[in-house]
């Protein structure tokens, strides 16, 4: 899966360890792109390949927290430490008592000055984190392959605009 990504504007501004995420993305929707037609145990079909999106989402949590950090939304306690929560802070139906204090959302919408990137931010983790990587019993959240590659296509997509709607000084 071709997504351009040493291209990016970003690329160099994220960590080693986010590249190789994303990277092992791209591998595994290439190596499944044939339904693993070269696997030892030759062809399969999966109910569910969420886990091809994972790498991604993960890069993408990485991202976030980065950029975050960087415009100072966040501070290096919350970046460093283990009780920050992206998609807390993200959620723009977060109680106002928590917005004031937690969100992220509004502080997009507020540099920005609009909602659309923040509402992409939050669309994509919605879609390419939490809806695929949950279980419930009533809820069933399997994804087929053109999916999977749907989701990694809107990780990058969001990644794009965020580097490019907030205009980072990376030098």
């Amino acid at each position: 899966m071709d997504l351009g990504l040493t291209k990016k504007t970003w690329w160099n501004y994220i960590e080693e360890d986010i590249r190789e995420l994303l990277k092992e993305a791209s591998l595994l929707a290439d190596i499944f792109e044939n339904r693993g037609r070269d696997l030892p145990a030759g062809r399969q079909e999966f109910h569910d390949y969420a886990f091809v999106v994972f790498p991604a989402a993960k890069a993408y949590e990485g991202f976030l927290k980065k950029l975050f950090l960087d415009l100072g939304f966040i501070a290096q306690d919350d970046y460093y430490g283990k009780r920050f929560r992206v998609g807390k802070a993200l959620n723009p139906n977060l109680e106002k008592f928590l917005r004031e204090k937690e969100s992220v959302y509004d502080k997009i919408v507020d540099y920005c000055q609009g909602k659309e990137l923040a509402d992409k931010l939050w669309e994509t983790w919605v879609q390419s984190r939490n809806l695929i990587f949950h279980w419930f019993p009533n809820e069933k959240r399997a994804i087929n392959f053109d999916e999977a590659k749907e989701r990694i296509v809107m990780i990058v997509s969001a990644m794009d605009a965020a580097f490019r709607e907030c205009k980072l000084n990376t030098k």
